[in-house]
Formats: C-alpha cells, structure tokens, sequence
C-alpha cells in the first residue's frame, strides 16, 4: 500500500504496523526517514480487521482489541490509524467501553536513514539508535538527519529502545488522537503540487452504468495529481515523475507519454513538461544537436535495448502540435516551437538521405514503432510548422509519403494467416517476425487539422489485419494485451517486454483500434482492463502478468512495477475520454466528437474536462450517441 505525495512516500503493509520489512517505511525524496512505527495498547497489539487506501496520499488502518478479559468477547477498544504521504500518522483510540478507560499506548519507531536505491537492493545497515529530541526521537548518520515530533508530547521516552509513552484516559464513548510528524531536519511540510489552486490538472469526474467508471476515473487523476513535481530552477513548471516507490524521478519519455495521454485534463502539464524538457535539449555540432536525452530501457528478449532519447526526441513536437489543438496558447506555442523545430531538424539530419530512422549505436536496427514514432512527429511538426507560418513542413511530408511506401512493402511478413508487421530490420535487412505490444504505435497516428487522424503507416487492409491479430487471445489476455503474442518464443507473462500487459500500450491500442473503427477489439481490450483495475482497487500499475483469464480468476501483480505509475495513471484518463472521442481543434474554433458507436461501458458522462482552458462536458447515451453539456464560448460542434 503505497501513499504518495512526492517527494514523500508512506509504503505499509495491510497490517498497519511498519516493522522494516522490505520497503516499509515512511520516505523523503529518496531515502527512509522512519522505517519502524510499532504501536501497543495495554502491552498487546491490536488485532487487525481492516486496512484500504483512502486516497492516493492516505492510507487507513483499523484494529480492535478488549481493554479487560472481564467484559466478554467483544473488542471495546477501535485503534484507527490514519497514514499520510507527507509524514504525518494519526492514532486514534475510540473507546466503546460502558466505563472510564486508563489506556497504556507505546510506540516503538526505528529507521535506517537508507537510501530507496540501497533498500531495493538489500544493502541495508543496522537500525540507527535514537536520542530524545523535544517532544519525540532524533536519529543521525552522515548523510541525513531525520526526527519525529508527537502531539500531545510523550509521557516518557526511552530512547535506547526508540519508545515513546502514553497515559490515555477515555471516557465511555469517548477518543484520543495522538499525532507523529517525521521528517528530515529542515525540512518543511510537503505541499502536494497537484493539491495546490495551481495544479494544471482539471478536477474532473466520470459517471456513467459502469460504477467502474466513476472510481477508475477518480483514482487515475489523484494518482497523477500525486506523482506532479515542480522544476527546482523554474517552480511555475510541473511535470511526472514515472512512478513509485522505484522511478520517482523525470523520465523524459514516460512524462511526455503522460502529459500527452492528459491532455483532456488541460494543456498545463503539457506545457510545464515541454518546457522542463527544452531545456534539456543538446546543442551545437554534432549528430545528437537537437536530441532530449533520455536512458536506455531493455526491449525484451528479440531486441537490443533501445534509446528513450530518440522517442521522446519525436515526441517533444507531437505533444507540443496537440496541445495546440486542445487549447495551448499562442504565446506558448511560439515559446517551444524553436526546440520543436530542432527536434525535427534532428529527424531530418539523422534520416539524411535514407529512409529510415536507425537505432543511434553503429550498424542499429530499424524498429517498428520508432518508424510509426517518427513518421508521426513528421507529419504534425509539418501541420505544426505550416500553422506557424515556419518553413520545413513540406520537406518533412515528403519524406513521410517516402517512409509509408517503403514500410508498406519492407515491413510485412506475409503468411497463411494474412501476415502481420515485422518488429524491426536487422543491420543485415533481415526481418525480426515477433508480433508484440509495440505495433499498437502503428495505430497511433495523432491528430491533424479538423480533428482528422494523420494517415498510418499501414494501409486500410493490413490496418484491419492487425486489429485481427492484437484483439486475438494470443494478444488479448482478457486483462488487457500482453507485450508479446503468448505463442512466441520467450513468451514470459512475467517479462515486462516479453508478455506482461502494459497498461500504456493497451490504452493506445484501444484508442487506436477505436478511431481505426475496430469497436470490437477495442471494446474487449477496454473491458479487461477495466476488470483487471479492480483487483488493483482503481490503481493501475504500469504493467502485470500477462496470464490468460479464466473464469474466478484474477490479475497477478508485478514484482517490479511502479503503482502509482504516470503512464498508468494517464492510461486510465485516455480509457475512458477514447469513448467520446473528443478531438478537437481551438486554432480553427472547433470540436469534433466521434464516440464508440457499440457504447462498451453503456452511458457515460465526462465533467470538467479541459478544452480550450475552459470546462469541456459531454455525456454518450447507451445508443452510441454524443452530446456536449459544456463549452467555451464560441467552440464549435465540428462535423
């Protein structure tokens, strides 16, 4: 159960008590400030009834226990304690007893002051020892100092031991709150970005038949209001971290990837994300001028790892093309559209006098999805620079039209079944034939003017023939779509590039497949997903086993996935506004709504979404049918 507020994590398990185990603890920006938060009343523990998360930053915890052997077989004592982000726990003692209660309540604490790098790793030291500091404990070692401070302050406290001690006295009917705040010292309260009057993330909500709808919806956004962080040198700029406990830094590609899946909820992520990350952009001479950096990240068993830099390189133009669309500003297009303009020089540069882009190592493979990638972010820089009156748009649709034909005829594997999309060219031009997640990127074409999708990659019949293939149970595990058919070789519905559904790619595959016209697989994939989210409480991770679904079971949870995760959470926003099919278009004054006819879901509602910096509402009836309930002024209903 993880609570987060970044930098703060609170990471427990379903007992309420933290012991240490594993990641257990309360977390500042990277390392354990209390590691250990034991309580007793009356010398025992209270028996655990129930634990749920409240929030994304909260999580609650109830025990019971019987204040005398004498009064019979009923609990008379409710210990609830209420964990939080920021440090801040809250035990609260509520008596149900017919007569007045002197309670004896300890609490051991503990820490480690490790680092999170150091606790995933096992190379944990020895517990620190305490020493009394005002009203708590203080623990020090080289690099960190961190204290607790308790409301009301303790009766005793034996630091040797990390106890603390209480005399509470309860009458009938009556309850007592202690409160502990840790922190490292000097360190301020956290003000969450995302619960501040300048998140730029729209408090929207859902309804709809689907109960589902409303908590996926609720969860996606507090989840994502949870991971924002502020820019140190440019507070006014927000982005994503990628996720907790383990990726609660930027990632350049994930929070683009996010910020974009965001968009309905307003066009400030976008902005503050697009702006963190110009200026990261390399420049001068070389072949890397115009590149954002980004790590490398294993591609699974059939390829070598492969550069986020080059995808969120092509990405950076394409957020900046559709945030426009949704109701960027003017003043902050122009802003940005210079580091857009190199990061589409560097496509053209890289490409040269080819047709493909390659992977940036020597004699590197041409792969799939960085084809679609580019040939994406060619085709809306172009619709991007011809809308700013910029030069370059016409040389990059050209050698899009070049890169359509050629893939069409080099990246096909025909066979008995129709064929399906090669995953990538080896140096040698020979075809890697796997079929994984990453041909979902194939449908994922962006929108142009007018709110028309750009032309794909592939034609209308190889198009349909991929649909075929992802809405199949080799790709469709009934929880969402595994990162690689389960007939391949190395298929591990563990592996999470070789099996695992992704959250990610199976919400662009719905969102492709949808606009594609494949209602069928796209409504299928959104079905399992759906289900798949409440076994995870409305908290989608990044990814899970890719195990097939039978009937009474349910999805295994990922060792190592990242929950809350920025993609996952950004995931469940473009689930669900994929069925109205909002596509928009400020510049020209219009909205175009193209929503799932088959109505999956039944009727949905979508309130206080986004368009054009102004609220965007509209409602699908179980028909298929949309209607808009709420617009800016002078938005039209586009055809």
């Amino acid at each position: 159960m993880i609570c987060v507020t970044l930098p703060g994590l609170a990471i427990s398990s379903e007992e309420g008590q933290l012991i240490g185990r594993g990641l257990e603890g309360f977390h500042r920006a990277g390392r354990r400030v209390l590691s250990r938060c034991e309580v007793r009343v009356a010398g025992r523990e209270p028996l655990a009834v129930q634990a749920r998360m409240i929030s994304a930053d909260r999580a609650r915890f109830v025990g019971t226990l019987r204040s005398s052997p004498q009064t019979g077989p009923d609990p008379d004592v409710i210990v609830e304690r209420n964990r939080f982000a920021d440090g801040t726990e809250r035990i609260t003692l509520h008596s149900a007893a017919a007569r007045p209660l002197r309670l004896p309540v300890e609490i051991v604490l503990d820490t480690d002051l490790a680092d999170l790098g150091a606790i995933a790793s096992g190379n944990v030291g020895p517990a620190l020892t305490a020493s009394v500091h005002g009203s708590g404990l203080r623990w020090s070692c080289p690099a960190c100092t961190a204290s607790v401070t308790t409301e009301p302050p303790p009766s005793d406290a034996l630091a040797s031991a990390g106890l603390l001690r209480w005399e509470l006295d309860l009458p009938p009917g009556g309850s007592r709150t202690i409160e502990l705040r840790v922190r490292p010292d000097g360190a301020g309260p956290l003000r969450a970005v995302g619960r501040t009057a300048t998140s730029p993330l729209a408090a929207a909500r859902a309804e709809g038949d689907d109960p589902r709808i409303t908590a996926l919806f609720r969860t996606s956004i507090e989840d994502l209001q949870a991971l924002l962080l502020r820019d140190p040198a440019n507070p006014a700029d927000t982005h994503l971290a990628a996720g907790a406990p383990w990726r609660c830094g930027l990632a350049p590609a994930d929070a683009l990837v996010a910020a974009r899946m965001a968009l309905p909820l307003g066009t400030g992520l976008a902005a503050g994300t697009l702006r963190i990350l110009a200026r990261t952009q390399l420049t001068g001479p070389g072949p890397q001028s115009g590149m954002i950096p980004g790590p490398r990240r294993d591609a699974g068993p059939h390829l070598p790892p492969q550069c986020t830099g080059t995808e969120a390189t092509l990405l950076f133009p394409v957020l900046l093309a559709e945030a426009r669309r949704w109701g960027l500003p003017d003043q902050e297009t122009e802003e940005l559209l210079p580091t857009a303009e190199r990061c589409l020089a560097w496509l053209r540069a890289t490409v040269g006098d080819g047709t493909y882009l390659h992977d940036p190592n020597p004699g590197g493979s041409v792969r799939c999805e960085t084809q679609a990638h580019a040939h994406r972010a060619a085709l809306l820089g172009a619709d991007l620079l011809q809308a700013c009156g910029r030069e370059g748009g016409a040389a990059l649709r050209e050698w899009a039209q070049t890169l359509r034909t050629a893939f069409r005829e080099h990246f096909w594997i025909e066979d008995r079944g129709g064929g399906r999309p090669a995953a990538a060219r080896a140096p040698d031009g020979s075809l890697v034939p796997h079929l994984g997640a990453a041909a979902v990127h194939l449908l994922d074409t962006g929108l142009l003017g007018g709110g028309e999708a750009a032309p794909g990659l592939l034609d209308k019949v190889r198009t349909e023939h991929l649909a075929r293939l992802l809405g199949s149970p080799a790709m469709d595990s009934g929880w969402g779509l595994r990162g690689l058919d389960a007939r391949e070789t190395g298929f591990n519905p563990f592996g999470h590039r070789a099996g695992a559904v992704r959250t990610q790619e199976t919400a662009l595959a719905v969102a492709g497949l949808a606009a594609a016209g494949y209602e069928k697989e796209a409504g299928s994939l959104l079905r399992g997903v759906l289900t798949a989210a409440e076994t995870f409480a409305h908290r989608l991770p990044e990814m899970y086993a890719g195990e097939g679904r039978t009937e009474g079971s349910a999805p295994l949870p990922h060792p190592a996935a990242c929950r809350p995760a920025a993609t996952a959470a950004a995931a469940g926003v473009l689930l669900l506004t994929t069925l109205a099919g909002i596509r928009p278009d400020v510049p020209a004054g219009t909205v175009t709504l193209r929503p799932l006819r088959s109505a999956p879901l039944g009727e949905i509602g979508l309130m206080g979404l986004r368009v054009a910096g102004a609220p965007f509402s509209v409602r699908v009836g179980r028909l298929g049918l949309a209607m808009v309930e709420e617009a800016a002024d002078g938005l039209q209903l586009g055809v």
